[in-house]
């Protein structure tokens, strides 16, 4: 695993925070180091997906940059005739993400796309993933991506929503700190974090939880709620 130091030395005029070539490279290191509770959702996405997957459906990983939670619902689903998609607009990282895919042995089928998720024509849909991706969509786009998904989803179905959120009042500067202590403690210096949040200003627009739960019911989801959180970062689920 290559170490995340894209932003160890001062860069001066920071553009927008891209997920690019370099960035693919050290995308496993990065997120593990910087998103607090990552590697206890993705085998939880598996054991979800294992529970909600039907027979003769698809399953979809929408964002699925390097393929993480989409080979955890690939190794999580049981219900025979499954497929998994994956969908990104990231050329760098749909290209890693073949390669880890290629290397996989599991016999339930992987099909990639690169893609606009707003606009991709879903079907037969019994379990959708985002997994932190939502959150680099517009916000006024968010809300018809959400009632587009709920459409093609299958009764029963569940849709997974991990998310970065933002709270009110002086609990957003305290989950903020306790954020940046995770980022501190995983090795990642005062420069580093400063940057990679400016970076992220303008392209990660996080939302409140109660947003995410009114738009998911919005959509007709009958039951949606928070089954995970660390700091201020959380997973959702919704079911049709």
């Amino acid at each position: 695993m290559s170490r995340d130091r894209i932003y160890v030395e001062n860069q001066g005029a920071l553009g927008d925070f891209a997920f690019d070539a370099a960035v693919a490279r050290v995308f496993p290191d990065m997120i593990k180091r910087s998103v607090p509770g990552y590697t206890t959702i993705i085998p939880m996405i598996g054991v979800i997906s294992e529970h909600y997957a039907q027979a003769n459906s698809h399953l979809y990983d929408l964002g699925c940059s390097l393929g993480a939670s989409l080979l955890a619902m690939r190794h999580g689903v049981k219900a025979s005739g499954c497929k998994v998609v994956g969908i990104d607009n990231a050329e760098a990282m749909l290209e890693q993400c073949q390669t880890y895919v290629d290397q996989d042995s599991h016999a339930v089928p992987v099909e990639l796309h690169l893609g606009d998720i707003t606009q991709f024509d879903y079907t037969k849909a019994s379990v959708i993933t985002l997994n932190f991706t939502l959150q680099f969509i517009e916000p006024e786009k968010r809300q018809a991506l959400i009632q587009r998904l709920y459409d093609a989803m299958l009764p029963g179905g569940a849709l997974i929503l991990s998310e970065k959120i933002r709270f009110e009042g002086q609990e957003q500067s305290l989950q903020e700190q306790l954020h940046w202590d995770f980022k501190r403690a995983n090795g990642y210096s005062e420069l580093e974090i400063s940057q990679k949040r400016s970076a992220l200003e303008n392209v990660l627009l996080p939302e409140t939880a109660q947003d995410h739960i009114d738009r998911l019911k919005q959509a007709g989801f009958t039951q949606a709620s928070q089954w995970y959180q660390c700091f201020n970062f959380t997973s959702f689920i919704a079911i049709k």
